[in-house]
């Protein structure tokens, strides 16, 4: 499976100048453009707007919450941009945060494995324009009469979608949830990682869901990587890193409920993911993010030297990853996704 280049484009709100960065970064040969959704503005419009000036360029979301959209909609919207870009489109899934969720759309953040689960199936179902009868634990169509006028149809979408197997990737990092992927979805999408320690971490959940995995999707494609800048003072740039891993790391979630602390438990940071999270907890944001391991930083992202770079790269090809997203720092981000592109 051939390495591809992605990169996560900016949607805070200047949608002009980021779809022309965007344009130039697919001349000089960016594969996948990702485009989140958070609580700013939606992620689809503006990823219709990026379909409608570019070409080549995969338009992918990364992603949209399992939960603020029926998944009906969510399969609706999904065929919308894969016609718009002509079968260019992605469709990410993924759980989002209780913070999130439950804070700003009011919504209950409960069963993310069976949800996802369900959402999928449907999705297929409507791109395949079967009716929608489905009879789930979390989703049934037609909704039942008693809990409804009883006026419901098994409807199927009037539109024909451009691609009956539109490719679903989600965003996992649990046991579970990384084991739901490898079996049902086309791609995964996990954050921090960190190639080297990723068979030890998550080696048995995936051989578990590929072992229950449809042919038909073909192999389980990944997306991970980190800040790229190329040069011999370039390592320190990795260190741009920590405010971030610092939020993640300490300040989602709560105790006991927060992936990416315990994430990095896994990779065997366990006294480093308790201290970030009790100093991010308390208010002390800066001393957690200075408690964040270099190495963890070092071995996240690709900054450093043009040989250290390049042996990152490897390492991220060995550990499965077929697309490599990347935030280009400290450089022009044309030049440097031309760059990776040339070693690729």
């Amino acid at each position: 499976m051939t390495m591809r280049i992605g990169m996560q484009i900016d949607y805070s709100g200047g949608f002009a100048e980021s779809a022309r960065r965007v344009v130039e970064l697919e001349k000089a040969g960016l594969d996948v453009a990702w485009v989140a959704e958070a609580y700013g503005f939606d992620g689809p419009s503006f990823m219709g707007y990026l379909a409608a000036l570019t070409e080549r360029v995969t338009i992918a979301a990364g992603i949209l919450p399992i939960y603020t959209r029926t998944p009906t909609l969510l399969a609706m919207t999904a065929a919308g941009l894969d016609a718009l870009s002509d079968g260019r489109f992605i469709l990410g899934l993924g759980a989002s945060g209780p913070q999130v969720i439950e804070g700003f759309h009011g919504v209950r953040y409960d069963a993310p494995l069976g949800r996802t689960r369900e959402i999928v199936d449907i999705c297929r179902l409507v791109w395949r324009r079967e009716r929608t009868e489905y009879q789930g634990r979390y989703y049934t169509l037609p909704l039942p009469p008693e809990q409804g006028t009883g006026l419901g149809k098994p409807l199927k979408i009037i539109a024909h979608p451009r691609r009956p197997d539109i490719p679903i990737w989600i965003a996992s990092l649990g046991p579970k949830n990384v084991e739901l992927t490898a079996e049902i979805a086309e791609g995964w999408m996990p954050i921090f990682f960190l190639p080297d320690r990723a068979g030890e971490v998550w080696g048995a959940d995936l051989a578990a869901g590929r072992s229950r995995r449809d042919a038909a999707l073909g192999p389980l494609e990944i997306c991970a990587g980190g800040l790229v800048a190329i040069g011999e003072d370039a390592g320190a740039m990795a260190e741009l890193a920590r405010p971030m891993a610092a939020l993640y790391i300490g300040g989602m979630g709560a105790k006991g409920r927060n992936f990416y602390n315990d994430l990095l438990r896994r990779y065997g940071w366990e006294a480093e993911a308790e201290t970030i999270q009790d100093l991010y907890l308390s208010g002390r944001k800066e001393e957690a993010a200075a408690a964040v391991p270099a190495e963890f930083l070092q071995l996240t992202n690709l900054c450093g030297p043009e040989g250290f770079v390049r042996e990152r790269l490897a390492a991220f090809a060995e550990a499965g990853v077929s697309v490599l997203n990347v935030i280009p720092v400290g450089g022009d981000p044309v030049a440097t996704i031309d760059r990776l592109r040339s070693w690729m």
